[in-house]
């Protein structure tokens, strides 16, 4: 897609929160600004400088009294010239400046029009786009700082390293294609097979910080499992910090799915308890068991929970379970068997044992829990992600093992040549080089008007 340098339209919104405070911001961007300029101020204002002046009406009426910054192309957010209005914060008073910068011609931005044409004009990549919107609605300073990571353009080097070195080796594979009758081997003088196993390694690697960023900006889907009466409600409670789930001795308590947003050192944790795992048939509870498996499917991380002091063998329906599911084995009730405060890691999976009662081992489980998201090591070189981002590094994967297999079966030079192109395109699609109307539509959208 190729990108724009100028735009026809000015475009004029609100940059602070709608409603009545000490300070209120309008701002307008456009190509060609020098006539709405004049007409709201009066004059030209010098570039990046303050001026105390009022603010005109059609009229020649004051609207209001403020401070105007001209920033002009291409040294401003958009690269095009940006008229800023600070101006008392009142709702009136700002719609009614607003309503002068339409009369002289701009119009109202969609959301995230601003920042869609800092993106078309070059000042920055989709990436770091999308890390704006990220700042904005961080809600932990861990986040925060991961998304100023991103801004700062730290996700952006580590995809354009990786496409150099993509350009680098698609170099020797096209010469060979391209001169094939000479008597040169540029397969083997490119050292091809282990710079693409190289690249295989940096972007496995790569994808574990970005899976990393991912359940910083989305938080992790963590399901309670396990048959009736193990302790899931009260494991609920024990994570939200209070009594969010009925508890009693009853069993078949929870009929349908509960939810509670947690956060464990500024890490967003989804919790989610469910009906308990068993043969039923009551249709109320098989709906809710059903739903349970649903959410099952769906979970990051599964806690499955059972009582130390009832005999039940539970690895058939462990087993049962999709394999790309991280399972946690959670013995509750050790109160009741005596068995002390442990954490065991199996070849299956890890076991944590704990009286959730009298709140034995639950430290184990949140320590546990950080080190699944990796809160238990340095966060410094994380950055803000998103699910489209992983899975073009999935895709990428993917072409790279095609043409490392490719050179391996002595496949012709063309094979080699395509995948490694495609494997090209799709990091381009993460920073916003290759990309399609109907991605920038949808990112763009999910911002703030103004922004």
């Amino acid at each position: 897609m190729s990108k724009l340098s100028s735009f026809s339209e000015s475009i004029t919104a609100l940059a602070t929160p709608p409603g009545k405070g000490a300070v209120g911001v309008v701002k307008v961007s456009g190509s060609n600004i020098q006539t709405l300029i004049r007409g709201i101020l009066g004059f030209q204002p010098d570039p990046r400088s303050a001026y105390k002046c009022t603010f005109i009406d059609c009229d020649n009426s004051v609207i209001d009294s403020g401070i105007a910054i001209y920033f002009p192309a291409p040294h401003s957010y958009t690269g095009e010239h940006i008229l800023e209005l600070q101006g008392h914060g009142g709702i009136v008073v700002m719609d009614m400046l607003l309503k002068r910068l339409c009369h002289l011609g701009a119009r109202m931005a969609r959301p995230g029009e601003f920042t869609e044409r800092a993106f078309l004009n070059n000042k920055i990549d989709l990436t770091q786009a999308e890390a704006i919107a990220d700042l904005i609605e961080s809600d932990t300073e861990t986040a925060a700082r991961c998304a100023q990571r991103s801004m700062q353009g730290e996700f952006s080097k580590r995809i354009n390293s990786l496409k150099e070195i993509l350009v680098d080796v698609r170099m020797y594979i096209e010469a060979s294609i391209d001169f094939v009758d000479e008597d040169i081997d540029f397969l083997s003088s490119g050292n091809i097979d282990n710079r693409l196993q190289k690249l295989r390694t940096t972007i496995a690697l790569l994808k574990k910080t970005t899976q990393k960023g991912c359940l910083l900006r989305n938080g992790m889907s963590v399901v309670i499992a396990g048959r009736p009466n193990a302790g899931k409600s009260s494991l609920l409670n024990f994570l939200a910090g209070k009594d969010a789930a009925i508890v009693t001795e009853w069993e078949g308590t929870t009929r349908d799915v509960l939810r509670e947003t947690i956060q464990i050192d500024g890490m967003p944790l989804h919790i989610i308890d469910t009906a308990g795992l068993r043969q039923t048939e009551n249709p109320i509870e098989k709906e809710g068991i059903k739903r349970a498996y649903n959410e099952i499917e769906n979970a990051d991380q599964l806690l499955y929970i059972v009582d130390s002091a009832v005999p039940n063998d539970d690895s058939k329906l462990l087993t049962s379970f999709p394999n790309s599911i991280k399972v946690t084995k959670i013995i509750n009730k050790i109160d009741l068997t005596g068995i002390e405060p442990k954490c065991v890691n199996t070849s299956g999976y890890t076991e944590i044992f704990m009286s959730i009662k009298y709140d034995k081992g639950t430290d184990l489980l949140l320590e546990h829990l950080k080190q699944i998201v990796g809160l238990d090591q340095n966060t410094e070189a994380v950055f803000t992600a998103r699910r489209r981002h992983l899975d073009a590094l999935d895709e990428t994967e993917n072409y790279i093992l095609s043409a490392i297999n490719a050179l391996e079966q002595h496949h012709q030079c063309e094979f080699l040549a395509e995948d490694l192109r495609l494997a090209q395109n799709m990091l381009s699609k993460i920073t916003g080089e290759f990309t399609s109307d109907d991605l920038l539509g949808e990112i763009f959208s999910g911002f703030c008007i103004g922004k």
